[in-house]
């Protein structure tokens, strides 16, 4: 059995959601197809839930007036037979029936996570009405009935496993499931998230639930890259990256992967292959539980951080002091990112500022604190990277017009990491891109 999640540039338009099916049914063994909403359609339904939750009623009736222009125009130009037109048109006026509901009623949480789920909805049971119409059998299984939270939040590998194996009756070769990306069952049973990017997490926690042969995240880009490309000019992607190096670059700020789906696929020991729906025949980025023996694989940034510097020279190498911060943050449910220490002070980054003013004020009590809002966490990533004592010397070399706010390196035999301000971010990355990869 294979995974394949395909993203919502993968599904933005007709002719895409077209070549998906050129893709997938060239595939001679059963798969589960994991579609995001289609491009723009999740961002358009988080407008209008704002608006909705604003009671600006006429603005949201004219924002849903457009999105069901949009998707008539796909229909039109995806399916030409009658039957499935028709077909699709009831699973329009469905889903737009219930977004102009929610213009007379109350509109909270549960109903925005309702209201965000149509997207994935609407993408799959297209898609699977363009299969059909070509004369390509497909399963269409509805991630509610499969993919639930526990009572803490989380999904739940062995209870997918129980509810989604009666669902795939005796597949024979090129068998395909579509289901749904991002969306959930929360405990109470209301429709719930997995949240921004979920999608790729879906597939990881099916692929894990199945025991896939192979997980494949397919995007509009050929694998993981060295650097950002956004960023950086020239950058080249990986042929292989190890479990361990791709939680971290994931975390760290590498866009093409969300950073829940690695533990899954991970944990069943199922191997995860980035690919690049525009070019099909590009190797893409295979990650499994295999360290290369490249020791510098790429860099990544995440953005939005600050950092924060607790200095007391009352509590000198005192007992208890780095508990005390640490409890601080634990109560309020935010998680650090770097820390180092010195005799005297600590300095830590966090990249929820939710709980800042209360976490400062608890902090005064300690000592003198400083916050600095607005940096950037670059992470360079790399099987045993500390053991090369060349790529050290070229990172340091690459920064020295740089200002380094922090740097953490040791706490991971995978990762160097280095703040800097954001507004220093892209040069440091070209930087880098230049003095340690060559490029």
């Amino acid at each position: 059995m294979l995974i394949l999640k395909f993203g919502g540039t993968s599904v933005g338009s007709p002719q895409r959601m077209q070549q998906v099916a050129s893709l997938i049914t060239a595939i001679n063994q059963p798969k589960i197809v994991v579609l995001s909403a289609v491009a723009g359609t999740t961002n358009a339904l988080v407008q209008l839930g704002k608006l909705l939750l604003a009671k600006q009623t006429e603005e949201a009736a004219e924002h849903i007036d457009k999105l069901e222009q949009h998707y008539q125009a796909f229909i039109d130009n995806l399916l030409t037979q009658s039957k499935p037109r028709q077909q699709a048109q009831q699973v329009l006026t469905h889903s737009i029936s219930l977004m102009r509901n929610y213009l007379g009623y109350p509109f909270g949480r549960s109903k925005n996570n309702e209201l965000l789920a149509q997207g994935e909805l609407l993408s799959t049971q297209l898609f699977s009405l363009f299969l059909t119409e070509n004369k390509i059998d497909n399963t269409l299984l509805s991630a509610l009935d499969f993919m639930h939270l526990t009572p803490s939040g989380e999904p739940d590998v062995q209870d997918i496993k129980q509810k989604l194996t009666p669902m795939l009756r005796a597949p024979r070769p090129g068998t395909i499931y579509i289901t749904q990306g991002f969306i959930c069952l929360n405990s109470q049973g209301d429709i719930d998230n997995l949240k921004r990017g979920g999608s790729d997490y879906t597939a990881s926690l099916i692929g894990a639930a199945v025991q896939a042969n192979e997980i494949q995240i397919w995007t509009d880009i050929d694998g993981m890259h060295n650097n950002d490309p956004r960023l950086v000019k020239a950058t080249k992607p990986i042929e292989h990256l190890s479990f361990d190096e791709a939680a971290e670059l994931a975390y760290f700020g590498a866009k093409i992967l969300h950073p829940a789906t690695i533990l899954p696929a991970q944990v069943a020991g199922v191997p995860v292959r980035l690919k690049n729906t525009l070019q099909p025949e590009a190797p893409g980025t295979l990650i499994n539980k295999d360290a290369s023996h490249t020791q510098v694989k790429a860099v990544a940034a995440k953005d939005g951080i600050t950092a924060i510097k607790i200095k007391s020279s009352r509590m000198l190498l005192a007992h208890g002091f780095l508990l005390k911060i640490f409890q601080i943050f634990d109560y309020y449910k935010t998680a650090i990112d770097m820390v180092t220490t010195s005799e005297i002070a600590v300095s830590l980054t966090i990249d929820d500022t939710t709980h800042l003013t209360n976490i400062v004020e608890e902090l005064q009590a300690l000592g003198q604190v400083e916050v600095d809002k607005n940096q950037s966490i670059i992470c360079l990533v790399g099987n045993q990277i500390l053991k090369n004592q060349q790529v050290l010397q070229q990172l340091f070399k690459s920064m020295e017009q740089t200002p380094l706010r922090m740097v953490s390196l040791g706490g991971s035999k995978n990762n160097i990491s280095l703040l800097v301000p954001s507004q220093q971010k892209q040069v440091a990355m070209a930087s880098i891109n230049k003095g340690v990869f060559g490029l």
